[in-house]
């Protein structure tokens, strides 16, 4: 008789190697199987080269502080996402201090964070940006300047070439990071399995079936001889990218209905060029252009990943119909339904701004897209750089009671009422913020262990149960803490 694994983790991603890692300190005797429909891990969206690999915590994307009517910031999206990201740090310290991550400079550099604007209606917004986060406890020692010499002590690339008319403002903070979410994937992975859990890699799960007590049978083939097989679990987790969509709904949950998926690739230009790249030790975000979704607004990024730095500039957004970047061009059609139909007929009448940025994307000649580049760096070479593909990403659309249905910019923990399945669909800011989306799933799925787990919890994630925004003593003290521990500013 086949003897269900406590839990099976579908993707070898940042998600389920995050909440593996969770459950594996929570209940060291639970067994674990993972399965990745790949021959290793961490190669769609937890790629380094597939995400911008920020650690998003909004010092410097200014989609997350959009500009209100009447003229003020409004800054409750970027305290959030600043507040998720300080829940994965702690979770990694504790992972580091414990011996369960490897040495930190493996996965997360230190990075300064900067936002750069030109035209005098955008300098007005940054100024009234900076005002608004200034003195907040998550961003403690954001500085602003419109001079050319500040800006081009900071990052030198941003000056030369540019009119000197042209008005200018950036913020900078050093308190960024850049991680490398493929590297610490793997890591993670790696301590699970010499834990005791077992990866499955080559396999393709083909359907999810409730059984009457209660499990998960888990349909797979084996990628190279194709041969039918099945797992049971008692609980399971469906962190497949864009294909956690499709498993959902084969799963046959009533919590999955009118949800629907709107693919978007794009496209980096990327220069390892060691004389440019030392001229450039930041991430630097814009603004978007009109229309264009949030994972789309231009920055120019130093990256390190495997300890050789590189410069990437995009994204560029594109449109095709597969939902991973190894996937299927049926994907997008596969996944229609009668019940998620009209929820994405009718977000896409809504966002014809969106279809319109993407057909100007998909039309842009290469010598358009590189004077994007050029907007940020004038000075730029198009010798020096060469074209990468970014990884996909599938949008969530979901039923709206007065709207009929929504793109939504984000991420959404999909579970079934009982709490025995659970699937993440969504994209950005995703990787950075795997580890209190993972919790809130824990508080959801887990809900009779959660009492006995919490002083575990707050063990891991000292600030579990409260919000660093609500106190700047914990504020400081914390991320004083994890920077101490990760090797990074505050």
């Amino acid at each position: 008789m086949n003897k269900p694994v406590d839990v099976a983790l579908i993707g070898g991603g940042i998600m389920s190697a995050t909440l593996g890692t969770l459950l594996k300190q929570l209940q060291p005797d639970w067994e674990i199987r993972i399965f990745e429909r790949l021959g290793e891990t961490a190669v769609e969206s937890s790629n380094p080269w597939n995400n911008a690999g920020t650690g998003h915590s909004a010092l410097c994307e200014l989609n997350y502080t959009p500009q209100r009517p009447d003229g003020s910031i409004a800054i409750e999206s970027a305290v959030k996402v600043n507040e998720q990201f300080q829940v994965s740090r702690q979770f990694w310290s504790f992972l580091v201090e414990n011996g369960e991550l490897p040495t930190p400079t493996d996965f997360i550099n230190p990075t300064a964070h900067m936002s750069f604007v030109w035209g005098e209606k955008n300098v007005e917004y940054l100024r009234k940006r900076h005002e608004a986060l200034k003195d907040h406890p998550l961003f403690p020692g954001m500085e602003y300047s419109e001079d050319a010499e500040v800006i081009r002590s900071w990052a030198p690339l941003l000056i030369p070439g540019r009119a000197k008319s042209q008005p200018i403002a950036a913020t900078r903070t050093d308190a960024g990071t850049d991680v490398d979410f493929g590297a610490l994937t793997r890591s993670l992975i790696s301590n699970l399995t010499e834990s005791g859990a077992e990866l499955t890699a080559d396999a393709k799960v083909t359907n999810l079936k409730r059984r009457k007590d209660g499990s998960w049978r888990i349909h797979y083939r084996n990628a190279i001889g194709q041969t039918p097989l099945y797992t049971d679990a008692k609980f399971v987790f469906v962190g497949a990218g864009g294909y956690a969509l499709g498993l959902l709904q084969k799963s046959g949950i009533p919590e999955i209905r009118g949800f629907g998926g709107f693919p978007v690739s794009g496209e980096f230009l990327r220069t390892d060029n060691p004389e440019v790249v030392a001229r450039h030790a930041a991430k630097v975000y814009g603004k978007a252009s009109v229309g264009a979704p949030p994972m789309s607004v231009p920055h120019l990024d130093l990256r390190v990943v495997d300890g050789a730095p590189s410069l990437m500039f995009g994204p560029y957004a594109g449109f095709n119909t597969k939902f991973l970047k190894t996937g299927s061009w049926t994907d997008l059609f596969a996944s229609i339904r009668w019940h998620n139909l009209y929820p994405m007929v009718a977000a896409g009448l809504q966002n014809l701004d969106l279809v319109k940025y993407l057909v100007g994307q998909l039309a842009a000649s290469k010598d358009t897209k590189f004077e994007s580049l050029k907007e940020f760096f004038p000075n730029a070479d198009p010798k020096d750089w060469y074209r990468i593909t970014a990884g996909q990403r599938v949008q969530v659309i979901k039923k709206d009671a007065k709207k009929g249905g929504v793109l939504q910019f984000g991420t959404e923990v999909v579970s079934s009422a009982d709490g025995s399945i659970a699937g993440l669909l969504g994209a950005s800011p995703g990787a950075s913020t795997a580890v209190p989306i993972m919790l809130g799933l824990l508080e959801k799925c887990f809900p009779d262990q959660l009492d006995s787990w919490k002083p575990k919890l707050a063990a891991m994630v000292p600030s579990y149960g409260t919000q660093l925004s609500d106190d700047v003593e914990a504020a400081a003290r914390t991320m004083a803490s994890t920077a101490a521990s990760l090797n990074i500013p505050r």
